[in-house]
Order: C-alpha cells, then sequence, then structure tokens
C-alpha cells in the first residue's frame, strides 16, 4: 500500500524508527521512536503529511490530513510493547477484523508484530493526548 510505502521511507529520512502503525478507515496511529538527538518529529510529521497528502489530492481530489495531529510522549512507566499492542488492537476495538493480524493495514518496521506478545498490563491513552493524525474516511489504495 503506497502510505505504507511512504511512512517507511520518510521514518527511514527522518531517522524514526516505527515500532507500530495502523492506519484506520478515518486515522492513522504510529508509535515512533527517534535514531538521534536531531530527530524532529514535528518536522518528520510535517513531511510525512505534506508527501502522503499530496499523493492522495493526486488520486482522490480532495485532502487527507487535519491541520494538526495529536502526540502523546511515552512516560517511564509506559512499556513500547504496550503501546504497540494498543495500536494493532484498534481494528478489532472497531470490528474490522476478529485477529489484528489478519488486519492488512497494520504492522512494524522494527519488531515481529504479529508474534509479539500480549502484554501482562494493557496500555491505555491519556485522555485526548493519543498518537492519531485524523484524516479524511476514504482509504487510500
Amino acid at each position: 500500500m503506497w502510505l505504507i510505502d511512504m511512512l517507511r521511507q520518510e521514518s527511514v529520512s527522518a531517522q524514526f524508527l516505527v515500532y507500530a502503525y495502523c492506519i484506520m478507515p478515518d486515522h492513522l496511529h504510529v508509535l515512533v521512536q527517534g535514531l538521534d538527538t536531531t530527530s524532529d518529529l514535528l518536522a518528520f510529521v510535517k513531511r510525512l503529511k505534506q508527501s502522503t497528502g499530496y499523493e492522495f489530492r493526486k488520486r482522490f481530489h480532495r485532502n487527507l490530513w487535519q491541520k494538526k495531529f495529536h502526540d502523546h510522549i511515552l512516560r517511564e512507566n509506559e512499556a513500547v510493547q504496550s503501546v504497540a499492542v494498543y495500536i494493532w488492537m484498534n481494528p478489532v476495538r472497531k470490528g474490522l477484523c476478529a485477529n489484528p493480524s489478519n488486519y492488512p493495514y497494520s504492522g512494524s518496521f522494527v519488531l515481529d508484530w504479529k508474534n509479539a506478545p500480549t502484554p501482562a498490563k494493557p496500555w491505555t491513552p491519556p485522555k485526548q493526548t493519543t498518537n492519531v493524525t485524523k484524516r479524511h474516511s476514504n482509504r487510500p489504495t
């Protein structure tokens, strides 16, 4: 899928590891970590939204992204694996599939996510601060 390909390309260019992603019908969840002290999350998100938004406009003649996005910096007590599982479970919670490994728009560029163990303690996002960027409901192809 072109959006996943562009996420991979932009993450490499901006020096970010993508631990988890899930493209939902109306938003995108990503869990990333900068590889260097110069890794810039705002610049990464801006480039990703510009490149994918341009491609989406060419294909579908409408905007893909809202201007803003919500972010959440993981705290010391928040495990990467737990947050990743939360992200991968989004399509299950929304009734899009029964098993997250069957959802074709989820994954990781770092972890063997389909064989990742389920964390003992599930993660839930703090109110109004999630790793979400909203987009229109037409799924890109």
